[in-house]
């Protein structure tokens, strides 16, 4: 059986980012009930030294929408980082679900031996397609999702593994 490359990168992504929006309404739900400053939600971090929620937001989503592009040959989407609020990160993934929704099936498919190039502290880093999204582009994007559930979790948030998972 041959693997479909879109099959297994851009309904994955955006299945993924809907997800994180639902987790995303969570935390503002939670920060209203608990009276908190729901503008702090995007500063919370795990530990000192990893980026904060926003940050992991942000990244998720630009590995989505990268990994899509480079997979079908097409430019990649910019956005600017500047989101911070609960608002903001929703709107960003709902740009980035636009964007994976848009690239049509037939640009992805057969990207398996498609060269990606990336660069990488400074370097160009080669992968063949399949090497990309399942050596880099995946383990990159559940990081971020999986420490952005992390965050919100460690701070009060009741988010169970069904909130992570949603309807696959």
């Amino acid at each position: 059986m041959k693997i479909s490359m879109y099959q297994v990168s851009a309904p994955r992504f955006a299945n993924a980012l809907r997800n994180l929006s639902a987790i995303l309404d969570k935390a503002q739900a939670h920060a209203e009930a608990k009276k908190l400053d729901p503008a702090v939600l995007g500063s919370l971090r795990l530990i000192a030294d990893m980026f904060p929620l926003a940050r992991q937001v942000q990244i998720a989503c630009d590995t989505a929408k990268g990994a899509v592009a480079r997979l079908a040959g097409a430019e990649i989407p910019k956005h600017e980082d500047t989101e911070q609020t609960v608002a903001e990160l929703k709107a960003r993934i709902a740009k980035t679900l636009d964007f994976v929704g848009s690239v049509p099936a037939a640009k992805i498919d057969g990207s398996e031996e498609r060269e990606v190039v990336m660069k990488m502290r400074g370097e160009d880093v080669k992968f063949s397609g399949l090497q990309y999204l399942f050596g880099h582009a995946w383990p990159n994007f559940y990081f971020h999702l999986t420490t952005a559930y992390n965050i919100l979790r460690a701070n009060g948030v009741e988010l169970g593994k069904r909130d992570y998972i949603g309807n696959p």
